[in-house]
């Protein structure tokens, strides 16, 4: 309550990044979005881990329960994975590419679904709390706070855009590795069959050259901001609501009003706090499917509807649950 009083007047103040009070590295603030997601990571990392192996099939003797994941988390997991994998990935990226790439591609929807839940649970405030349990003091500054987790991570620009120069750096990877850097040329230049056509349509290449290249970047850089933009809009809306009641207290009005005040916004803030799950969701998947489709547009033609007709039987797993899973 104490963080609601003391920023009533600006919510930006819970969602903006800042330094951990007591922590440096290299003479710099550690940021509270760095431990974040050094801690998403790693707990991650072992809820995946665990799950992989409830997934994974058993031995023969198990019978058929040896294909049924253990757990509810891993069968959650397993029917994400196979959704997201032939539903949405193979269609767009074709069975070779989905492969290759689809490790990468589920990290970066996990990774960043997880950042965006954990912007959802208020650690900062529940810190807050502890502390003055504790008997100590909570400082929140404009550029550090006491907090050493928690935070809307993918709500600052330079989490977002590390993620985007990550996929950046992968979709140029594609497009070297596939294409070569001959191909990758005229690839920006509008393809093979403009580079080579008609030399009346070279005066266009120019053009589409330009376009192509800043292309390059204006891609990724929109994936940065509009997950940026989303989680900011979204945490400032459900913190303006949660500030309310605590408005009233400190603007002296009866019980009854802030009685009523809070409880309405409340209900909203609950509402909100439901559609911000869903938009945590989606954006992380946006984010993934975007980068696949720019991932696919790094490759051979030959490569394009693959998705309905491919062969799922031979590129599928080996083992484990999800190749039990036809591909459609």
């Amino acid at each position: 309550m104490s963080l609601f009083l003391a920023n009533e007047s600006d919510p930006i103040a819970h969602i903006v990044d800042k330094g951990v009070l007591g922590f440096k590295l290299f003479d710099q603030p550690v940021m509270l979005s760095m431990i974040t997601l050094a801690v998403c990571a790693i707990v991650l990392y072992l809820l995946m881990s665990k799950a992989a192996k409830s997934i994974a099939t058993g031995p023969a003797s198990m019978g058929n329960r040896r294909f049924i994941p253990i757990g509810a988390f891993s069968a959650l997991v397993e029917v994400v994975i196979v959704y997201l994998r032939n539903e949405m990935l193979i269609p767009v990226m074709g069975e070779r590419l989905t492969k290759r790439y689809l490790s990468f591609l589920l990290s970066l929807f996990f990774f960043i679904l997880a950042l965006n839940i954990v912007g959802l649970i208020p650690f900062i405030d529940i810190q807050d709390a502890v502390y003055g349990l504790m008997g100590k003091h909570f400082d929140i500054k404009e550029h550090e706070t006491s907090a050493i987790f928690g935070g809307a991570a993918t709500a600052s620009i330079s989490v977002t855009g590390g993620l985007a120069l990550v996929a950046f750096v992968v979709i140029q990877f594609q497009g070297f590795r596939e294409l070569g850097v001959k191909g990758w040329l005229e690839h920006l230049c509008g393809g093979h069959e403009l580079v080579h056509g008609s030399i009346f349509l070279w005066l266009v290449v120019p053009i589409i050259f330009i376009v192509e290249f800043f292309g390059l970047f204006v891609k990724p850089a929109a994936l940065a901001i509009r997950l940026f933009a989303n989680m900011v809009a979204g945490h400032t809306l459900l913190i303006t609501l949660t500030m309310f009641g605590a408005m009233a207290i400190k603007a002296g009005l009866g019980i009854f009003a802030v009685g009523g005040i809070t409880a309405v916004s409340g209900v909203g803030a609950i509402l909100i706090t439901f559609l911000e799950v869903f938009v945590a969701v989606l954006q992380a998947f946006i984010f993934m499917f975007l980068t696949a489709v720019f991932i696919s547009l790094m490759s051979h033609e030959e490569e394009e509807g693959h998705g309905e007709h491919g062969d799922a039987d031979e590129s599928a797993p080996a083992s484990g649950h999800l190749s039990q899973q036809p591909a459609h």
